[in-house]
C-alpha cells in the first residue's frame, strides 16, 4: 500500500535518503549543498512552507514532490508552487504523479490557500489533472518556463500518469 508523508515526518535515515533522491533527479555534481540545506532546514522550521512529501511504498521511496514559497523563477509574485515532483520510472503509469498532486492540492487547501502554481516545460502533462497555463516565467541564466496555476476548489481529475 502506498503512503502519502510529509518528509519531516520520517526517520533521519530516511531524511537522508530522500535528500539524495531528490538531488539525483533534479540537481548536479555542484548543488548537492543546496538541496541538502533547502530540504533539512524547511524540515526543521516550524513554518507552513516549504515542504517535502513522499510516495513510500514498503519502506521505499518511490516518489516525492515538494511545495515551495518560490520555484527560483522570475515571478516572486506567486505562491505557493509545486515543484520537484518526481515518480520512480517503474511506478509510472498508475497514477502516482496525479495522487501526489491531489495530497498536496489538499492539505494547501486546508491551510487556506486558494490557488498552486508550477513552473514547467512539459507540454500536455499538468493540463490532464486541471491546471491551466498562467504565462511565463524566466530562470536566473534567461532560460523561458511555462507557468501553470491551479485553483484549489475542487478536486484534481483523474489522468493516467
Amino acid at each position: 500500500m502506498i503512503r502519502f508523508e510529509r518528509l519531516q515526518d520520517q526517520p533521519q535515515a530516511f531524511i537522508d535518503g530522500a535528500v539524495m533522491y531528490i538531488w539525483n533527479q533534479w540537481g548536479t555534481e555542484r548543488n548537492y549543498a543546496f538541496y541538502r540545506d533547502c530540504i533539512v532546514h524547511a524540515l526543521q522550521a516550524d513554518i507552513d512552507l516549504p515542504k517535502f512529501y513522499v510516495a513510500v511504498e514498503q519502506e521505499r521511496l518511490i516518489g516525492m514532490c515538494a511545495v515551495l514559497r518560490n520555484d527560483l523563477i522570475s515571478r516572486q509574485d506567486l505562491f505557493p508552487w509545486l515543484a520537484c515532483l518526481y515518480v520512480d520510472p517503474a511506478c509510472r503509469g498508475n497514477g502516482l504523479g496525479s495522487s501526489l498532486m491531489a495530497h498536496v492540492a489538499s492539505e494547501l487547501k486546508e491551510k487556506g490557500h486558494t490557488q498552486l502554481f508550477l513552473s514547467t516545460t512539459l507540454d500536455g502533462y499538468y493540463e490532464r489533472y486541471g491546471w491551466t497555463y498562467y504565462g511565463p516565467g524566466y530562470y536566473l541564466d534567461g532560460g523561458a518556463t511555462k507557468i501553470y496555476q491551479l485553483p484549489l476548489k475542487e478536486e484534481l481529475p483523474n489522468g493516467d500518469d
